[in-house]
């Protein structure tokens, strides 16, 4: 594939993950599609889309950053597992869209600056080295694993549907940390992580209303 191929294929990726279709195709259906929908008040239909916005928003980091290493990283097996990685993301953003559909909402108007800003933050550690991209791969999981297990909490009893497909985004996010810590990922400074933890934090609370 050749240089321009490569910046035609991030451009289209970068697209179909910013303005979502109405129906996106994954290689795994949604955990929630056989769970019947259960009746909510209008009040814990606009909690779920907002907690669903945030983690969509999260996946479209989360793809974003995959695809900026996989683009600088220097080792093959390294951008193939990326690359495996970015497909599992693909199919969270499908489940999380699913969902917001079903609760009549939409996802975050802000993903283009949370697609570019994770896309940057990905190349950048990939040409400081695969150690800490793969560093960056199992913080940014970790810590999504974290949102995850606070939205958890925070869902209505009531709505399995939800609940289910946030236990499996969070098993499949758990094996992405393991899998970038057994490749060999370096522990990232204190600073580093306390960064993206309050970039997280801007991300998570601005894209639960836009």
């Amino acid at each position: 594939m050749t240089f321009v191929d490569h910046i035609i294929s991030e451009v289209d990726t970068a697209l179909r993950t910013i303005f979502p279709p109405k129906h996106r195709l994954c290689k795994r259906n949604s955990p929630g599609n056989h769970i019947e929908d259960t009746p909510l008040s209008d009040k814990q239909k606009k909690q779920i889309a907002g907690l669903m916005r945030v983690n969509h928003a999260g996946e479209v980091c989360a793809q974003a950053l995959y695809q900026g290493q996989a683009l600088t990283a220097k080792k093959q097996e390294i951008k193939i597992k990326m690359a495996q990685a970015a497909a599992e993301e693909v199919d969270h953003l499908a489940w999380c869209e699913k969902r917001l559909y079903e609760l009549n909402a939409r996802p975050s108007l802000l993903n283009f600056l949370w697609y570019t800003g994770s896309f940057m933050i990905g190349a950048a550690a990939g040409w400081a080295g695969d150690k800490y991209s793969l560093g960056f791969v199992a913080e940014t999981e970790r810590q999504v694993s974290a949102h995850i297990e606070g939205h958890l909490q925070k869902l209505p009893e009531e709505d399995i549907k939800t609940r289910v497909i946030l236990n499996q985004m969070q098993e499949d996010e758990s094996q992405h940390a393991e899998m970038a810590i057994q490749a060999g990922a370096a522990e990232l400074p204190a600073p580093i992580k306390e960064l993206m933890r309050i970039t997280s934090k801007l991300m998570t609370q601005s894209s639960y209303y836009f």
